[in-house]
């Protein structure tokens, strides 16, 4: 499984990226058909607002993308709140997966 950790308009720190991966490695713990995961960082507001907002996509094999947005004080933040939606995402469609067979 691939693990991608993009800035839109930040700069993605070596910090910020590792991060980043290790989050999105465990999210493979709840769906085994994981292909990818994309979490892309950005800032709200360049001007103002301090805060970030991050988008996870989860590419999965025979579904379409699921995918989440979160916003936080930092990228940290962001990135934890997001990848919370992407668990709750996964977990509910094993459910589902698991509920027609």
């Amino acid at each position: 499984m691939r693990v991608d950790v993009i800035g839109r308009g930040v700069e993605v720190t070596d910090a910020i990226r590792k991060y980043g991966e290790a989050k999105g490695a465990k999210l493979e713990k709840y769906f085994d058909g994981l292909q990818q995961v994309t979490i892309a960082v950005r800032k709200i507001s360049p001007n103002h607002s301090s805060d970030y907002e991050a988008e996870l996509v989860l590419d999965v094999q025979h579904h379409k993308d699921f995918v989440s947005h979160a916003t936080g004080a930092d990228p940290y933040a962001a990135i934890d709140l997001v990848v919370e939606k992407g668990e709750r995402h996964l977990r509910e469609f094993k459910e589902r997966v698991k509920g027609h067979h």
